[in-house]
């Protein structure tokens, strides 16, 4: 299989290849709901030295970068009550989270979930997570920029190894929601 962006040696329909993948994000794909088929979801295997998304689109390209999604955990808090979201946005911006996610939370204090609660609570490495296989409780803010794209690069839910993902996929997830402007 030719990867549908990107120049890599190897790409595989992730239905084919469920054992390279962590568990949460194994089970999302093996239970696959959408108008988007999961076969068209595929894996690449990537170097885990060049996971994070600068040094990646230096190693396999520079075009990478336009195409490219960083999927982020946030904790709103509230009252003593924390709420943990993802957040996928594109890896040119950031994600508004004393703006957007603070008032989509509900919150009234937001910021990036520790280290360890982050890969704790979804079962993926640091520098891999995904939004595919995330609690389904869980709010998903996506930019509404991801959606638009043909594919997006994405963690697999590990440092090695990437996901291909048709954008519109995202808006489809479990606790999905598009949101303008939330990458700035």
């Amino acid at each position: 299989m030719r990867a549908p962006i990107g120049d890599f040696p190897q790409a595989v329909a992730a239905p084919d290849c469920l054992d390279e993948l962590v568990r949460p994000v194994a089970e999302a794909v093996r239970h696959w709901r959408g108008s988007v088929p999961a076969e068209q979801i595929v894996y690449v295997d990537t170097d885990p030295q060049w996971a994070d998304t600068a040094t990646f689109v230096e190693h396999y390209g520079r075009e990478l970068l336009e195409q490219s999604a960083n999927c982020v955990v946030v904790a709103g808090k509230r009252g003593g009550e924390s709420r943990l979201a993802a957040c996928l946005v594109l890896s040119t911006t950031r994600v508004d989270v004393n703006g957007v996610v603070r008032r989509r939370l509900d919150a009234r204090k937001a910021s990036f979930a520790p280290m360890d609660v982050a890969t704790g609570e979804t079962g993926m490495e640091y520098g891999g997570i995904t939004p595919i296989g995330l609690p389904e409780s869980w709010p998903v803010l996506v930019d509404s920029a991801v959606v638009d794209l043909p594919y997006v690069l994405v963690g697999s839910g590990r440092r090695r190894g990437k996901l291909l993902v048709p954008g519109k996929a995202f808006a489809e997830l479990p606790g999905a929601v598009v949101v303008d402007g939330l990458g700035v």
